[in-house]
């Protein structure tokens, strides 16, 4: 039976038979919308590693208490790690692509202002969108039981970006006219990769230019055009699938 999860802010230093608080949001979740009650198992995590199962053995209005039954190890995160520099997509599109991503195991998502995104966030409703992005990795990483939860990072600008790419062992730009196949980019199960996923409208030569520049390899996925909010899960199963992480 799959457990449902909850997320708590930290479980570290947690034990066998310890008591564990669940308030706020989650708490609420739990005991109004679930309705999960005394005897009921959970599984605990708090994103950062560690997690537990355990035994409701108290709850509240908006809060429950969990007894810890068994602690999860925490391993370190998961290698390599994986970026995805996600250029503003239209509507709901971004959400989109931050449940898939999240669910596939990246560990950070940026949004990036490419000079052809239709989208633009600014003032309140970056917060905003910032805030939407943010709940729907939350909810996500719940969904796929995760121990690490993904860094959704302030919206950030090409030179931001490119250096980004510069940091990264690994950095590739998905482009329509990219004549190297994703297969012959070299990967390591070690270390960074970065993938940069552009906007509808498509990169312009000078976001390209000054990416490859800074390392990043330009790359096509195949014959078909994939949408914005696709291509980047595309890609990244496609190189983690050939680590040690899916294999």
């Amino acid at each position: 039976m799959t457990l449902p999860v909850h997320i708590v802010d930290s479980l570290a230093g947690v034990r066998v038979g310890d008591q564990v608080e669940v308030g706020g949001e989650e708490g609420h979740h739990a005991v109004v919308v679930r309705r999960l009650r005394v005897g009921e198992q959970v599984m605990l995590a708090d994103g950062a590693g560690e997690g537990i199962t355990g035994t409701i053995s108290g709850t509240g209005k908006k809060s429950m208490t969990v007894r810890v039954d068994d602690v999860i190890l925490g391993d370190a995160p998961p290698a390599p790690e994986l970026t995805i520099v996600q250029a503003l997509p239209k509507g709901d599109r971004g959400e989109l692509a931050v449940e898939m991503l999240t669910e596939i195991g990246a560990a950070r998502i940026v949004p990036w202002a490419a000079a052809r995104s239709v989208a633009v966030w600014k003032g309140e409703r970056a917060a905003k969108s910032l805030g939407k992005w943010r709940a729907t990795a939350r909810e996500a990483a719940k969904q796929s039981r995760r121990l690490w939860h993904p860094d959704i990072e302030p919206l950030a600008g090409t030179d931001a970006v490119a250096a980004m790419v510069a940091e990264a062992d690994v950095a590739v730009v998905l482009h329509e006219d990219g004549t190297l196949p994703i297969g012959a980019v070299p990967i390591t199960d070690e270390g960074s990769i970065l993938v940069v996923v552009g906007p509808e409208g498509g990169l312009t030569d000078e976001e390209i230019a000054l990416f490859e520049k800074a390392g990043a390899i330009t790359i096509r996925l195949g014959n078909e055009v994939l949408r914005t909010s696709t291509a980047g899960v595309a890609a990244a199963s496609a190189l983690l699938a050939r680590t040690r992480r899916w294999t």
